[in-house]
């Protein structure tokens, strides 16, 4: 039998968040805004945190990386969607698509071994505050920091690679507004069962993984707190608990949802507005949920501006 010609797709066509002509600026507007105070939020909470040296401490070491992976997840996605909005031409070539998912991917699976690793550094300073000084040194954050970034490029190297062996040729359409993996299975001519099988696999792996350290992290400390005789002990070891906690549930919340729940025809804009969630909000509100209550934080921009 002769093999029949096909196409191969070498670029797609992505849909955006909407196809109403009139919204397209009132929504680019909105979300230019939004990259704009995202990115001005997390840089200028890394270079207060850098700049001050009372801000060199492990907790703001990892707040400051965490910062730069939502600086990366925002950065992703957000500029080609807004170049989306006013532009008639919302062709993405194969190579920007991979390039797109995996800057993204790996900036969201550092995010959450960076998580994980914030609530184990609150475990050791509110359970074991004398030995915080001798466990929390500075190699031993640098590796933390180290390994969840090396997990995340190799998480996505995994995926990426095995990306490459699909194949599109019937269509080029991505109904999404960034080139989200289990969109381009839907259009491959490929049989992509091995791959949304592993995505599924190593993503409740990791999510499961880093969200059982966490809670069991947070368990402890619950207790400790709950057995401290002061007040005043108490409210402290909350505050610095609360704004992480606060994270974590608008992270961990929407990732389970979209990546452990396949969104199928009816469900297919509900999926997009939680993507939205974590792709676009959780960055914007992550700095300011951990800068606004925070008295060293404020302290410390009170003290710059008044330069």
């Amino acid at each position: 039998m002769a093999e029949e010609n096909v196409t191969l797709v070498t670029e797609f066509i992505l849909m955006g968040l909407t196809d109403q002509p009139g919204l397209q600026v009132p929504l680019f507007l909105v979300f230019l805004v939004i990259y704009l105070i995202t990115m001005v939020g997390n840089l200028g909470l890394i270079a207060l945190i850098w700049k001050d040296p009372h801000l060199h401490t492990p907790m703001y070491f990892f707040l400051s990386s965490l910062a730069l992976a939502d600086a990366c997840t925002s950065s992703s996605v957000t500029p080609k969607m807004l170049i989306i909005f006013l532009s008639q031409n919302h062709k993405i070539s194969l190579a920007e698509c991979l390039t797109q998912f995996y800057c993204f991917g790996f900036s969201v699976t550092t995010e959450c071994f960076l998580l994980s690793v914030m609530a184990y550094d609150r475990y050791v300073a509110i359970c074991n505050p004398l030995l915080y000084p001798m466990v929390m040194s500075n190699s031993l954050c640098t590796q933390l920091i180290g390994a969840s970034y090396f997990v995340g490029f190799l998480h996505l190297t995994i995926h990426v690679s095995l990306l490459v062996r699909l194949t599109f040729c019937r269509s080029n359409i991505i109904h999404y507004y960034y080139c989200e993996i289990l969109q381009l299975f839907r259009i491959s001519c490929t049989d992509p069962t091995v791959n949304t099988h592993l995505v599924l696999i190593f993503s409740a792996i990791i999510q499961v993984f880093t969200f059982m350290t966490i809670i069991t992290s947070y368990s402890f400390v619950l207790f400790a707190i709950l057995k401290k005789k002061s007040e005043k002990g108490r409210s402290r070891a909350f505050s610095t608990c609360g704004a992480h906690l606060l994270s974590v549930s608008l992270f961990y919340g929407t990732l389970f949802f979209m990546y452990v729940h396949l969104g199928s025809g009816p469900t297919e804009d509900k999926d997009k507005m939680f993507s939205l969630f974590y792709t676009i909000v959780i960055p914007l509100l992550n700095p300011f949920i951990y800068s606004l209550r925070n008295k060293e934080v404020i302290g410390t921009l009170r003290r710059i501006m008044k330069r």
